[in-house]
């Protein structure tokens, strides 16, 4: 049965209060494929009462128990990977490797990152005469993007269900239907009813209304830093606790000694992955001035070298990004590029040249960029990099730090004590040395307008965890 125009309240699924319906957009075809329900606020009133309701048992269950739980929910997620993946790709147009290896994958791995970070967690310890006791925050509401939508949902879910909370759901109407088969997923594993409830809509009609809700006790949000503001602030009222990863614009310095045909090479297929669409993405390659010009021909040949085209098309590494509204916003950055007088060394406006539908961009590489470039400065979000020169390591970390962000950054170099020492100069959440594997037990959040908060494990448990000390229980 599909459950495209219903939302999962209290252990069911169920009409929307209001009918209203919303198209969702294959962005490689450009056409609607299915609708979706747009939700309103008395459907989040029924979601919160639900889990409000299921909180006082749910979170008094043992650790054992959610860890029975969160295996169970690992063993179905396994079990309909194909779906997920064949839904990440029409939603979003991720080549179908891509949402198999990357994004259903992603999922897979912060369950078990969980699962791990849970079994040796502990949520009472003494302290002299007082007990320090960690309890679940409440009702939590949360609220993912469309870019990494297995990523940011079990992001959260995951470290709620292990701190013992209960929530609403609500995933990215722009990539919605991953979501609603997670919250199959979720009601074959057996989760209690109401301790996860979903809600889709848009931000205004549903986000919001979640994140100024006096039965919700925590907004976890990942989105942009604009929208960002606004949960912030509507949630301010209710004096709630609110975590956030919002945007990035993250620098990656490759250092003189670094081997450098390669650093060039990863730092644009790195930049390029999941067409550009990552918050974390080194959109900001740093080179000795002395070698911009090696640097843009390494950076020209790989950028050519990404096939661009069909999600569904063997080969494919790029697809579209995922709408028009992303599209138009992308062309509009990269026509500053131009204006601004950086160098377009290959791409720039328009689509490839085969391609007359769908919402693929050029992988466009600038050099030349100044930091006062609005390509330097804002966030494109689609498979487009800027290369910027510096005179000596200490106006590398300069430029690399003059920035509104702080969620990621990069360092290359074959001298590993010298990368350590500039990784800890770069005023951001997560510094990368050498392009090491994906860690899913690191912490990943930002500092300045990249958010707060940490996800991953038990960075992510933490969140959801009130902290409580009884003061006269006695010795242990």
């Amino acid at each position: 049965m599909s459950h495209e125009l219903k939302f999962f309240i209290n252990g069911a699924w169920v009409d929307p209060a209001t009918p209203k319906t919303l198209d969702v957009i294959n962005p490689a075809t450009e056409e609607a494929y299915t609708r979706i329900s747009v939700g309103s606020a008395a459907d989040v009133d029924r979601a919160v009462a639900a889990a409000r309701a299921a909180f006082p048992a749910f979170t008094l269950t043992s650790k054992a128990e959610r860890l029975r739980l969160l295996r169970r929910i690992l063993e179905v997620y396994n079990k309909r990977g194909e779906d997920i993946a064949r839904a990440v790709s029409d939603e979003m147009g991720a080549p179908m490797a891509w949402a198999r290896d990357a994004q259903l994958w992603a999922g897979r791995v912060h369950l078990e990152a969980t699962i791990h970070a849970l079994e040796g967690f502990e949520f009472e310890k003494q302290r002299g005469g007082t007990r320090i006791v960690y309890e679940g925050i409440g009702v939590a509401a949360l609220i993912t993007p469309w870019n990494w939508p297995l990523n940011q949902i079990v992001c959260k879910v995951a470290p709620a269900i292990a701190a013992g909370c209960t929530m609403v759901l609500k995933p990215s109407e722009i990539a919605p239907i991953s979501g609603i088969i997670f919250t199959e997923v979720m009601e074959e594993a057996g989760v209690p009813a109401g301790v996860y409830n979903l809600v889709s809509g848009d931000g205004p009609s549903v986000g919001q209304v979640m994140a100024g809700h006096p039965g919700v006790d925590m907004v976890s949000f990942t989105g942009s830093t604009r929208a960002g503001i606004i949960v912030a602030k509507t949630a301010a009222d209710t004096v709630k606790r609110v975590a956030q990863e919002l945007g990035g614009k993250s620098p990656n310095i490759i250092l003189p000694d670094a081997d450098f045909e390669t650093a060039v090479r990863k730092g644009v297929e790195s930049c390029f992955s999941n067409t550009g669409q990552s918050c974390d993405a080194p959109t900001r390659m740093l080179v000795p001035r002395g070698r911009h010009d090696e640097a843009l021909a390494i950076a020209k040949l790989t950028a050519e070298a990404q096939k661009v085209g069909d999600p569904k098309a063997e080969g494919t590494i790029l697809g579209p990004v995922v709408s028009e509204i992303q599209y138009n916003k992308i062309q509009r950055l990269i026509e500053a590029g131009i204006k601004e007088g950086a160098t377009l060394v290959t791409g720039g406006p328009g689509r490839p040249e085969d391609l007359n539908r769908g919402y693929y961009v050029r992988p466009t590489v600038f050099g030349n960029v100044k930091n006062e470039m609005t390509i330097a400065r804002e966030e494109i979000f689609g498979p487009v990099i800027a290369i910027m020169s510096y005179d000596n390591e200490d106006q590398a970390v300069e430029i690399a730090n003059d920035t509104v962000y702080g969620l990621a950054a990069y360092v290359q170099s074959k001298d590993i004590a010298h990368a350590r020492k500039i990784a800890r100069r770069l005023r951001a959440g997560q510094v990368n040395i050498n392009y090491p594997d994906w860690d899913t037990f690191a912490p990943f959040g930002g500092y300045k307008q990249s958010g707060n908060g940490r996800e991953y494990a038990d960075w992510a448990i933490h969140d959801f965890l009130e902290v409580k000390g009884i003061i006269g229980y006695g010795a242990a």
